[in-house]
């Protein structure tokens, strides 16, 4: 086996850190590691944070602007009179004791999940890990949590993914609102947007820290934690476009020097380009066309972000069927699941995460290291490719639907199949051709006989020629 081979292999299989101290090549082009990104096919995404104690949405109910929306769960005093300085208090009762990393890495993998994105600080600036540029983190002294041995909670999380082999995503946001040089006195006795509160031509000094600030902070998760896989940096709104320029290619073009092949997610990049959105992410949505970009659906199993104490929970077979749309045509999905106050997973998205996993058990194959493959999407059907060349057409089953006889349109992708092989339980099923007057033209039918069961949600079969 050639040495080139034999490293894309190691890359393929392994997250980066594990290939960079097991190959002996030089370190990997970023073609390759997007290559690996795009084999991944499923991520898991976790907001954690101050605003999971009180069930309330993610860090911005904290500008002003947004409150119309953001604050709506909110008691009417509550969200008016003090609520700044009572949010940004509430790291004095931040407490998860029941964090258990381990146990998060392993829903992870019997989930079926690749990589894990996790909040190592959103938008109020609370860092979930050990930073020395500020007190306002989970290991000070004014978080109760401090004491307990797992305080740095990224550094015990992403251990325990890499001893499970995921992959590492360190979500971090670029505004930091609790920052005094970003929104001056945390905006407490202001009004506030999601932007510096400050015109920073005129303050370039105070720019300039909180430029050193973010660098800072940004190279000591990727020196101090990692080998990181993936930087995820949120909050598009700062930019060059915006005054607000930090400088993104700078930073990551440093933290590469750490971590050669860093895959790079600039949010909602400086239209100009700045080379670091690496991965597209389109937010609670799947695009409507095939792309061959590297991107990824970002979409929570429930109906928010953090965790909500009265929330509600996707079903198994609208996950199954948005993984497979998002799949087909050529992204990833990062299902996002928000832990609970006392750092356990919600019941309800475990549940769901066991039954996605226990779908992929049985129908990886068409999933994972895949690329689209024509038609892409066609009714209620579903195409890929393996890198062996198989391709796969996968039945999204509507909600109780008991058809045992099956067909699809004719394309010319199409032509030669003969037959499909049920990846469930191997059975081959011979194809026919039938007319169909409806659509005036012939289509593709097969049988499903009496013993072979269908699944629940869908069915994956290679398309034999």
């Amino acid at each position: 086996m050639n040495k080139a081979l034999a490293f894309y292999i190691l890359s393929v299989a392994l997250p980066l850190g594990a290939a960079e101290i097991s190959a002996t090549t030089s370190a990997p082009k970023q073609g390759d590691r997007l290559e690996w990104f795009k084999d991944q096919k499923l991520g898991l995404m976790m907001h954690f944070g101050l605003y999971s104690e009180v069930g309330i949405i993610e860090s911005w109910p904290l500008s002003d602007v947004d409150s119309y929306w953001s604050r709506k769960e909110i008691e009417g005093d509550v969200a008016t009179n003090g609520f700044k300085e009572a949010y940004y208090g509430l790291n004095r009762s931040f407490n998860p004791v029941r964090f258990r990393p381990k146990e998060w890495a392993d829903e992870a993998v019997r989930g079926g999940f690749k990589y894990v994105i996790f909040t190592a600080k959103h938008h109020d600036g609370f860092c979930l890990y050990d930073s020395k540029y500020t007190d306002y983190k989970t290991t000070h002294p004014s978080c109760p949590f401090s004491t307990d041995p797992r305080a740095d909670i990224t550094k015990h999380l992403f251990d325990a993914c890499r001893e499970r082999r995921l992959g590492i995503g360190a979500y971090f946001s670029k505004p930091d609102w609790h920052h005094d040089d970003y929104w001056e006195n945390s905006g407490i006795g202001r009004q506030t947007d999601r932007a510096v509160s400050y015109d920073t031509a005129a303050h370039p000094e105070k720019w300039d820290r909180f430029k050193r600030f973010f660098r800072n902070q940004v190279l000591e998760l990727v020196r101090g934690y990692g080998p990181i896989d993936i930087l995820w940096l949120d909050g598009g709104w700062v930019g060059s476009k915006t005054r607000q320029d930090l400088e993104i290619a700078s930073v990551v073009a440093e933290a590469r020097k750490t971590t050669p092949g860093l895959i790079a997610v600039n949010r909602y990049g400086d239209a100009a380009g700045d080379g670091c959105e690496d991965v597209k992410t389109p937010e609670q949505f799947v695009p409507g066309t095939m792309s061959e970009h590297a991107w990824e659906s970002c979409i929570t199993i429930s109906g928010n972000w953090g965790y909500h104490y009265d929330d509600f929970y996707k079903s198994p077979r609208e996950l199954v069927h948005t993984l497979v749309d998002v799949v087909a045509k050529g992204g990833n999905l990062a299902l996002n699941v928000g832990p609970a106050p006392d750092g356990r997973l919600p019941r309800p998205a475990v549940e769901r995460m066991r039954e996605l996993g226990a779908w992929l058990d049985v129908n990886g194959r068409a999933i994972y290291s895949t690329r689209p493959a024509a038609p892409y999407r066609s009714g209620d059907w579903a195409y890929t490719c393996g890198k062996d060349g198989v391709r796969y057409a996968i039945m999204l089953w509507p909600d109780c639907a008991e058809v045992r006889s099956l067909s699809m349109r004719t394309n010319p992708s199409l032509a030669n199949v003969r037959s499909f092989r049920h990846l469930a339980t191997g059975a081959v099923l011979p194809v026919r051709r039938v007319e169909n007057p409806r659509l005036r033209e012939n289509v593709l039918a097969f049988d499903l006989p009496e013993g072979v069961r269908r699944n629940r949600y869908a069915d994956a079969f290679a398309i034999e020629e």
